[in-house]
This record gives structure tokens, C-alpha cells and sequence, in this order.
């Protein structure tokens, strides 16, 4: 499920660390204290991790309840951005980097090249 998350509309990391000891309603409290208002968004996952690189949860809001998952990498480790306690919203790309032990962050890209410069 977590390697393949098409099925949400908004994908957000906790930067930094969180004690991954917390539960549903402790995790809620976080998004609140960093300004969100209402971490019960449909359609969206939020990702935290801890002080272990290895392992994440996620909090989802499936309607009438939150879903609480948890991710335990047996081999490798997440390149989670430690810089600060913020929010980030992940595109669909930066996920699966993510999800794949790759950094979030693109350091050098392809650029695209017009048929013009071709000529």
C-alpha cells in the first residue's frame, strides 16, 4: 500500500524526527502544532519518522476514524530531511523517490531541449 500511494490526493512529511512511541491521537497533535488545522483531511497521508531511519507511520483519515500505519524497512533506510520540524507536501515522484531510500530533493535534473535547438 505504502509503496504504491496513488489512491491519495496529498502526501505530506513531517520533517524531522518524531517519537514514533506516539499513537493516533499524539500524532494528530503534531500537525496541529505545526498549523494544521484539521489533520482529518480526506484523501490525504501524512508520514512521520523517527530517530531510526528505517522505519516510518502514517496517519490517514478513512472518514469515520484515522488508519495508523507503520513501515519497517528489513534491508536500507529512508533519507528522511532532518533540517526542521515543517511540513512538506511530496508530488507523486518525490513519494516514490522516498519509498525507494532515494533523497526527496533532485540534485540535477535533465532539462528539456526544444526541437529548435535540434536544428
Amino acid at each position: 500500500m505504502l509503496n504504491n500511494a496513488t489512491c491519495f490526493n496529498n502526501i505530506y512529511i513531517v520533517c524531522g524526527r518524531t517519537d514514533l512511541r506516539y499513537g493516533i491521537d499524539s500524532l494528530a497533535g503534531v500537525l496541529r502544532s505545526l498549523g494544521i488545522e484539521n489533520p482529518a483531511a480526506a484523501n490525504t497521508l501524512d508520514l512521520f519518522c523517527g530517530r531510526r531511519s528505517d522505519r516510518i507511520k502514517g496517519l490517514v483519515w478513512e472518514g469515520d476514524g484515522f488508519l495508523l500505519l507503520y513501515k519497517k524497512l528489513v534491508n536500507g533506510s529512508f533519507q528522511w530531511p532532518r533540517n526542521a520540524s515543517e511540513v512538506k507536501s511530496l508530488t507523486a515522484k518525490q513519494f516514490r523517490w522516498l519509498m525507494e531510500g532515494l533523497t526527496i530533493e533532485s540534485r540535477k535534473s535533465v532539462k528539456e531541449v526544444s526541437l529548435e535547438y535540434m536544428s
